[in-house]
Order: C-alpha cells, then structure tokens, then sequence
C-alpha cells in the first residue's frame, strides 16, 4: 500500500481476528519504528514484541483488545538517554501505525488507559525501572471493516503565514 493511502486509511480497530503474522514482516514494522526522527539522534526507544497469549492476556488489563491481538510491541523510552524521549516514542509509533496499515493489518495506539498499569506492565516485560513503558500496538486483522473517522477540514486547520490567516 502507498503511505498516502494508509495515511489516509488508517484508524483506530479494538476489534481483531487474529492471524499469523511472520517475522519478517514484524521486523518491518519494527524497523519503521526504528527509523522515526529522534532528537539530537540520542534514539531512547526500545520494543518489546510479545506473542505469548499469557503475557497479551496481562497486558490487557489496560484495555481488552490487547488479548485479541495476534502480537503486540510494546514501546518504551528511556528518559536517561534523551530528554525528548516522549516525542521520539511518539514518531516511531507513528511509523509502525502507518507500517501495520501498509501490511494490511490493523492496531490502535493504546497509551492513555496504559498509565494506571504502568509499574505492574514493566515488572510484566522485564523492563528497567528508570524506563517508560508508553504505548502498546496489539495487530491483527480487523475483525470487521475500517473506517477512518471524519477529520477536521484542512482548510478550517491550516493557517498560512500567521495564526488565523487562511490560504490566499
């Protein structure tokens, strides 16, 4: 699939049919990821693939589709290496977003209700203490069809030159 189109087709599915999906294609999603902009390049994310039925089933206490999902990534940052971090974990989800699209599969960035579990979720991964674990992408199949929702229009968004000023 074209980035515009996935651009343009991606959206948020807590739905799943779950599928095999090979190694070679998570290591693509993985490596969009990896290819995000990172500040000053300090690159302070680290992925977390998880396969295992018990470890999704725990993750899902955060929010249940996570169990339906065929694998999960974890993202996490590590605040030590950058202090742009967040941001850097922000874009390389992003781009594993736009890459699970693209391989025609389906995920949704859960972050939010991931916060409240955060301590238990790390001690879950095994990942350090002094990390962020951020967001978790469960991909599968969708298990219905997919519809961006509507968007703001540009033209109501996009200002030229200063704040207010609409395309001439």
């Amino acid at each position: 699939m074209d980035l515009f189109d996935a651009i343009c087709s991606r959206a948020s599915v807590r739905a799943f049919e779950k599928v095999d999906i090979s190694d070679a294609q998570l290591e693509q999603i993985l490596d969009a990821g990896r290819r995000a902009p990172s500040g000053r390049n300090r690159q302070p994310i680290e992925f977390i693939v998880i396969r295992d039925a018990g470890t999704l089933a725990k993750l899902a206490e955060s929010q249940a589709c996570i169990a339906g999902a065929s694998v999960a990534i974890a993202v996490a940052g590590d605040p030590e290496r950058s202090e742009f971090w967040l941001e850097d974990v922000s874009a390389a989800t992003e781009n594993m977003l736009l890459a699970i699209t693209a391989l025609g599969y389906a995920s949704v960035w859960i972050q939010g209700t991931l916060r409240a579990l955060e301590e238990r979720h790390k001690e879950t991964l095994g990942l350090p203490k002094h990390m962020r674990l951020v967001v978790v992408l469960p991909i599968a199949r969708p298990a219905g069809s997919v519809k961006q929702p509507d968007k703001r229009a540009l033209s109501d968004i996009a200002h030229w030159e200063r704040f207010g000023a609409r395309r001439p």
